[in-house]
């Protein structure tokens, strides 16, 4: 049997050179990454690091929206503040410019009536009490302003536009409130568009005088530690309360993570003491509202 042959020479091996110059690329790549910022180093300093899921790593974050009016002109910082947990709810500061605030609140003027609730058992708007404001709807994607106002709450929610309601305008006087309630739903028949409502963004298009607090009574936390309590109307003293303030947008969650409705998201409206309020209301759903 004829006996393989072997080679004389021992096998090649990469050149020094190739390796050179691949250690080369790979310090080059690295130092290209870290230019644009993709890679960083570690830092040395513990106390400079974010701890894990703390929300309030990311305020103070600026905010450039060039396709609704007055945002160039104002050059105020939008940022993000954690308020409660339980609820979850957010204040995004600046989140409107004052011409933004303006212009929903004139367009909406001519076609303000008497605000409604709606009715558990037939899904169509009737009067009531517990509200005493005026109101009117501006439809979804309006017009250019308002579609650039729900792509930044889309930004903001992570909701996209499509599942969002028309936004509601709505004007408190001296004595106006809104009393506690949810806003989701407890029956079948308001969730046949669209599912459960999952969110409210409410934005606030003036500033109030005194009173008109969004109040949280169920909420849980100290609800003393906020640094305008000595501001706050007696109302806005029975629970978590934030003060409007205008351009601000208060975000709220009316669901639980698990999909279970969260009880400790019942709001309502302060009486208006002194002035008066305006407000705009967005409220998203879980699936794609149709109008």
């Amino acid at each position: 049997m004829a006996k393989g042959r072997h080679s004389r020479y021992p096998p090649r091996k990469s050149s020094s050179w190739t390796m050179l110059i691949f250690s080369m690329f790979l310090v080059l790549l690295f130092v290209v990454l870290f230019i644009l910022g993709i890679v960083s180093l570690p830092s040395s300093n513990p106390s400079k690091s974010h701890r894990g899921h703390d929300l309030s790593s990311i305020a103070h974050t600026s905010v450039h929206r060039d396709n609704s009016i007055g945002r160039n002109e104002d050059k105020s910082e939008g940022w993000v503040e954690v308020i409660s947990w339980e609820p979850r709810a957010f204040i995004y500061h600046n989140f409107l410019s004052k011409e933004e605030c303006e212009y929903l609140i004139e367009l909406a003027k001519p076609h303000m009536q008497h605000s409604t609730v709606v009715d558990s058992e037939t899904g169509k708007s009737k009067d009531s009490r517990v509200r005493t404001s005026s109101g009117t709807f501006l439809a979804r994607g309006r017009d250019r302003i308002i579609r650039g106002i729900e792509r930044q709450i889309a930004d903001f929610t992570f909701i996209p536009v499509e599942h969002g309601e028309g936004l509601q305008i709505l004007h408190y006087e001296v004595g106006q409130k809104y009393e506690p309630h949810y806003d989701y739903f407890q029956d079948d028949f308001n969730t046949k568009n669209g599912g459960q409502r999952i969110a409210t963004v409410l934005m606030y298009l003036s500033d109030v005088e005194e009173g008109g607090e969004t109040i949280f009574p169920s909420a849980k936390g100290n609800f003393t530690a906020v640094p305008y309590w000595n501001e706050l109307s007696e109302c806005g003293k029975g629970g978590l309360s934030v003060k409007p303030k205008i351009g601000d947008a208060l975000l709220f969650w009316s669901m639980k993570p698990d999909a279970t409705s969260d009880s400790s998201s019942l709001h309502g409206g302060c009486p208006v003491i002194k002035g008066n309020k305006w407000s705009s209301t967005k409220w998203l759903r879980v699936n794609e509202y149709k109008v």
